[in-house]
Order: structure tokens, then sequence, then C-alpha cells
């Protein structure tokens, strides 16, 4: 055939010349021209495999050829007898692919690091590639941040870290929640190791809730002062349990310590639900039979401050709840519209306010709340008048507006509540030791309920007494009183026992003082001299030379005899002189007793005092390092399941019951790890670097994160 065109259509001769030259791509087939009959050619195969984005085609004597983009290397790639196998492995292996320049040296790097004392700074810090590490720290920030597992799924998050890290591969939902949990069981690993290591004794607190799944669970919180005398915080268990009766309660608190290897316990904190009585003396008989119970576990049971607290100011605000029933409709009513809070903020404009606190509603059963929304709503007093002469529908919705005496007896109640709402919030924190200010707490809310019964206004003095029965009922008798409270007391040094015997006899008189206090003092002693048998090997060795056959002394000839016979007459002599009454074992605490107290800063730190004098009190010190340790209130178990504190939501409680306690558990255990910043490793690994650098003489690499 031939055509009137010979630009357009080419001889075959041609194009085999074009096709051996490399400037023209030969037909994809095999048949020769004349057997084509010059048929419409067939274009090339589409290229499936990703390892032709980064080599360029070539062809050869009609063979396929792939050249590297990065490198230039020729790689024969024909179909039929190649394939991409040599073009995926290379890829994997090209030195100067941008994407495997990621080796196992360490680079400096400019980031920030936080500092022991929280303080942010930029530092050099060294880094490498390590897809493990990222996937673990990728767990981390799933249980930290309390996000959802199908967030690693999420459109943005991929192309994030596709920018951020292309070689990374990113995990399904189904990997990543295998990862949480695998990080809490290595973390729950370094914890049994930490309780196994640690000398001290443990204290409990645990409370229960129910989820809208409606599955029973129990968060059991761990409290101890570590060797280095640090307060610890660490939930053991968020676990589902039958139901919330206290046999329940107890089996699975014993239960988990079983699994944990935990036995030296010293309290259980709890709130005054009766089902936790029960619980407690459960538990306490199963540690007798351990031979773990300090004194036979009668200070065992501890009970929650807060909740006590809370019965006592919600007998008080009943008193006054009509004047709080109004306040809070008129309140509800301004926060009802858009249109009735701008038209209240223009009221506080004109009246001149400058509060810039905003209205809070409360939630009625919480007393806190309540004075929250007290406080803040009393600042808006002349609004609230001017608000309701502007708007008319207020009245008729409203059957009782605010009256001037509303507003008086709500500044009283505030300015009452306040004492106690301090004390609530110092009661409940778990970052620091809260056992010393037990006796200094409750003797203030008494004080402050004696001034207020004295009062001339006659519901605030109704309201006060109303308060002191309920507070009687838990601490008006020294046989209800867990001894601890005093004892505590005595182990700070800036209190000891002379401020114990006067403010007791402030609270109940010289006679009834002078009692307590002497009581107070015993108990100390009682522990103390408990502690002393316990940590002394004497009392062990005595207790062994007298029943084993083996520490019989006898003569045969050897040389050790007359050692053997002195080290028994000390250890007899020992073991008789803490029989006779213990001198050796007063001592001690007579010592610490006898000395001047510190002076009362609010810089003291009574945890590095007791370190720095653990040397001088070797067994006082023991009895500190435990009685500190004892947490006043059940919120650092509460809080796992807070709504204010948002640990477990609803997405997280509708999760299966194995994960949401590794997801609990790990998040409170990585939210309080001192090392999870790896501060400290990564500046040794800097300066262990830098020193390198400067026996070689290499200028280090920097990239500015």
């Amino acid at each position: 055939m031939s055509t009137t065109d010979g630009e357009s259509n080419p001889s075959c001769n041609e194009l085999e010349q074009e096709g051996s030259s490399g400037t023209l791509p030969p037909s994809p087939t095999t048949q020769s021209c004349e057997e084509s009959g010059f048929a419409k050619k067939r274009g090339e195969y589409k290229k499936r495999s990703k390892a032709w984005d980064h080599f360029h085609v070539k062809h050869v004597n009609g063979v396929r050829h792939a050249i590297c983009k990065y490198c230039d290397k020729d790689i024969a790639a024909d179909p039929k007898s190649h394939g991409t196998t040599p073009l995926n492995t290379h890829v994997a292996k090209c030195p100067l692919n941008p994407k495997n320049k990621h080796t196992g040296q360490a680079t400096l790097c400019l980031g920030e690091t936080e500092t022991l004392a929280g303080e942010v700074k930029g530092a050099l810090i060294s880094w490498k590639f390590d897809a493990e590490a990222i996937r673990k720290s990728l767990a981390y920030m799933v249980i930290v941040d309390e996000l959802p597992f199908k967030h690693v799924e999420g459109r943005g998050f991929q192309y994030m870290m596709r920018t951020a890290c292309p070689s990374f591969k990113i995990p399904s939902r189904w990997t990543i929640s295998r990862d949480c949990y695998q990080l809490y069981l290595d973390e729950k690993t370094k914890l049994k190791q930490l309780l196994k290591n640690n000398s001290g004794r443990i204290c409990l607190t645990t409370d229960s809730w129910t989820s809208i799944q409606r599955i029973n669970y129990m968060c059991l919180t761990a409290h101890f002062i570590d060797n280095d005398w640090k307060l610890n915080k660490k939930i053991l268990n968020f676990c589902p349990i039958a139901s919330h009766k206290g046999t329940e309660v107890g089996k699975a608190i014993e239960k988990c310590l079983l699994e944990w290897g935990v036995d030296d316990i010293l309290t259980v904190t709890v709130d005054n639900a009766s089902s936790n009585d029960v619980a407690v003396q459960y538990l306490r008989g199963k540690l007798q039979n351990w031979g773990k119970a300090v004194l036979g576990g009668k200070w065992t049971h501890v009970r929650c401050v807060a909740h006590i607290v809370n019965l006592i100011v919600n007998d008080g605000i009943k008193k006054l709840g009509e004047s709080v029933d109004c306040i809070r409709a008129a309140v509800r009513y301004v926060r009802q519209s858009p249109s009735r809070l701008k038209k209240f903020k223009e009221c506080v404009e004109i009246e001149k306010i400058e509060c810039k606190r905003l209205l809070c509603l409360d939630v009625p059963t919480r007393w806190n709340s309540t004075y929250l929304m007290l406080d803040t709503a009393q600042r808006f007093e002349r609004a609230f008048e001017r608000f309701e002469e502007q708007d008319p529908y207020m009245l008729q919705e409203l059957e009782n507006l605010p009256t001037k005496s509303d507003w008086t007896k709500a500044r009283f109640l505030v300015i009452f509540l306040e004492n106690f709402y301090q004390l609530t919030v110092k009661v409940s924190g778990s970052k620091y030791v809260t056992s010393n200010n037990f006796f200094t707490d409750i003797s203030h809310i008494h004080g402050i309920l004696i001034e207020m019964t004295a009062s001339d206004n006659d519901e605030l003095s109704s309201m006060a007494r109303s308060m002191k029965e309920k507070y009687d009922k838990y601490w008006g008798k020294i046989e209800k009183m867990n001894m601890l409270i005093f004892i505590s007391s005595i182990l700070d040094p800036r209190t000891k026992l002379e401020y114990l015997e006067f403010v007791v006899c402030q609270m109940y008189g010289e006679s009834d003082g002078t009692t307590i206090a002497g009581l107070a003092k015993d108990a100390m002693f009682e522990l103390f001299n408990e502690y002393k048998m316990l940590n002394t090997p004497a009392s062990h060795a005595s207790s062994l030379s007298s029943d084993s056959p083996t520490s019989k002394i006898t003569f045969h000839g050897h040389g050790n005899a007359s050692k053997t016979i002195t080290d028994r007459y000390k250890l007899e002599f020992k073991k008789r002189k803490m029989e006779l009454g213990g001198r050796d074992a007063k001592s001690e605490l007579e010592k610490y007793l006898n000395e001047d107290c510190e002076e009362d800063d609010e810089r003291f730190d009574i945890l590095l005092w007791w370190k720095a004098n653990s040397l001088r009190f070797p067994i006082l010190s023991k009895v500190a390092r435990d009685v500190l340790a004892v947490p006043i209130s059940t919120v650092a178990s509460e809080s796992a399941f807070s709504t204010g504190g948002r640990v477990l939501d609803t997405f997280r409680s509708s999760l299966t019951p194995r994960i949401v306690q590794g997801l609990i558990c790990a998040q409170d255990w990585l939210r309080s790890s001192k090392t999870e910043l790896n501060v400290e490793e990564n500046l040794e690994e800097l300066e262990a670097f830098e020193s390198e650098l400067l026996k070689t003489g290499t200028e280090p690499t920097i990239i500015d994160l």
C-alpha cells in the first residue's frame, strides 16, 4: 500500500531503523509489517506496578529497559522474562532515593524538650527513623489524647503523615487498637516491677460506676511513696464487677491484688456507702490471713473527706433552699436564649459592673457547682434588677424573683461555702501529700461551724447547727475516728504533738482534749513499735535461734565457736530489751518529738524533709513513708470516669471491658510517667554523640524540624 504523503506514512524499513536508534518505540506486536498489513498498531500495556513511578522507560534493540530516576541505573525490564521484581528491589536499596535516606545513624535535630520542672525549651535532640517507635508513639497519642481508633484512617491525618514521614506505613484502626493494648501490657510489666522493688506499703482508693452499657465497673487505685520519696498514683485495675454489693467489691479487690502480687496494704479509702464497709471488712480479713495487716487492720478503713464534706454542706444548703432556687431560676431564664443573654450583658455595661465572669448554671446535686453559681450571680445583682425592669416576661414566667433578702443570704452562703470549697479542692489532689493536713482540715471545719452557730443571723445559725450535727456523726467522737488522722499530723515536722494537743483542747475542751491527745500519742507509739518489730532483723534472727536446730551452739573444735556465742548473746540482749519496755525502740520517736518544730513555710516539702532525715530516723521514716501516702479522698478513683475529667466518655465506655481497662490504665500510667518525654535519654545520647564528633573533628548536620 502506498500513500501520497510519504512523511505521514513512513515505510516499514524506516520504522525499524528508527526503532533501533531508540528515537521511536517499536510496535508491541511481534508480527512483521507485511503480516500486519499496516493495521492499526496496538498501544503499550498499562503499567500497574508502583515501581514504574521511579523509572524511565527505554527500548534498546526491541528490549524494554528501566532507567532509575535517581541513579540512572539501567535494569532490563522485559515483561516476559524479567517482570518488576528487580525494579522493586532496586527502589528499596537505591542510595539516592530520598525515601531511603533513613539509616540507623542518629541525626541531630532542632526541637523542643521539656525539663523535669515542666518548662519547654528549644534543644538539640538526636533522631532517627524507627517505624516501630512511630507506631508506639501513635498508640501513645490515641490513648493520652482520648482519640478514637478510626482517627488513624482520617484523611487529614494520613495527609499529614505522608507529608511529615512518607516512609511510615500508617496502620489501620484494627492494628492501632492492638498496639494500644500491647502498650498497656508493656506499661503493666514496668509497673509490676516498680511495685515489686518498692519497699513501702500501698494505700488504696476504690469507687464503682455503671457505664451506658449497664456494665458495673470498679476502679482500684494504688497510692505509694517510692524508694526515691516520690508520691505515686497508679490505677491498678478498671474491671467489670457483678454488682455493687460489698462482698463482690471485696472479692474484686482481692483478685486484683493477687494478680499484681501486692499484699502490703495499709489503708483502703472509700466513700460512705454501706456496701464499702462490708468490702473493707472482707479485705481486712484477707490481710490478716496473709499476715500483712498492720495492728490487725484496725486502721485499714479510711472514709473519704470529700464525701463527708458533701453530706455536711448539703444539710446546710437545705435551710436556704428557697433563696437558692430563686437565684437558680433567674440564671436559667437569662441563659435560655441568646437575645436575653445579650440584653443582660447590656444591663451589665449600663450598671458598670467590671466582672468578666459569665453566668453559669449549677447541678443541684453538686453543692460545689451551686457555690460557683451563687458566687458569680451575686456579683451581677444590679444587672438582674435592671433586667427585670426591661423584660416584662420574666415576671410572668418566674413565680418568685430574687429579692434583696435572697441576695443577702446568697452572699453569706458564698462566704460560708468558700471555706468548704477550698478544702474540697485541696483534699482532692493526688500529686501531693494530703494526709498530714487531715487533722488540720477537720479542725478548720469545726471552728467555722462553731463560729457560725453563734451568729446573730438566725437562718445561718440554724444552718450551721444542722451541719454540726452531721459533722459530729463522723468526727465528733474519738471512737469513730481513724487514729491515722492524728498520727499523720504528728509526723508533720511543722506541727508534731504539741500543735495536736493545743488544737484538740480548743476543739473539745481541756479535759477531753487532753484525753484525746493522750490516745493519739499512745497510737503513735503503738504503730512505731509495730514497725520496729517488723523491720528489725534481730527479732527474726532471735526467733530463728530459738526454733531452728541448726542454730544451736556446738563445739567440735571449730575456731568460730566463740564468735557464734557472742552473736547469740547480742541477739538475746536486743530481744530482751524490746520485751522489757522497748527503751531502744522508743528513743528514736522520743528524739523526734523532743526536737523543735520546723518553720511553717509554703515551700516546705515534707517528703524531702523525711528523705533527708531518714538516716537519723530509720524506723520512724518508714512509718512516715507509709502514713503520708494515705489519700484522704477517693477523687483519684472517681476521676477515671468523671464527666468533668472526660477520661471515660460515652464512646470509650461502649467498647469491650478488656479494651476499656487497657485504655484507662494505660492513660493514667502514661500521663503520670516521668520518662514519657525521654528527656534524660535524649540528653545522654546527645552528649555521647557530641563527644564522638569532637574526637573525629566532624561537624554535625543539623536539620530544622
